[in-house]
């Protein structure tokens, strides 16, 4: 593992966001889906690729508070441009189970 600096951990913008929309995402090589991420007035709605289709449906996911890199530059993946990259655990079969904040917070909120 390499070592980095405080310094490069403080470019790294996470945020805490609500998902405000959820759909499967047709046409991908691995199952995931497409969401729509709230990150308050400052950063308004991004929208990010997530591939969780193993430990989440679209439904459950809507209202669901996530922690999300904001400061990527957008990635497109197929016809699709994602613009934050939301965290996650992997479990031990690999699927990812998402990093959220145990109480609710306001979305935009910066992780330190």
């Amino acid at each position: 593992m390499e070592h980095i600096s405080w310094n490069d951990f403080e470019k790294i913008d996470i945020r805490t966001g609500t998902i405000v929309q959820a759909e499967p995402f047709e046409g991908t090589r691995k199952p995931a889906y497409k969401l729509q991420v709230d990150f308050g007035a400052e950063l308004g709605v991004k929208r990010s690729s997530a591939q969780i289709t193993k430990h989440y449906n679209p439904l459950d996911l809507v209202g669901r508070q996530v922690v999300a890199v904001v400061n990527f530059p957008p990635k497109q993946i197929a016809n699709f441009f994602s613009e934050c990259l939301v965290l996650g655990v992997y479990d031990a079969h690999n699927d990812v189970v998402l990093l959220q904040p145990a109480h609710p917070v306001d979305n935009g909120k910066k992780i330190g």
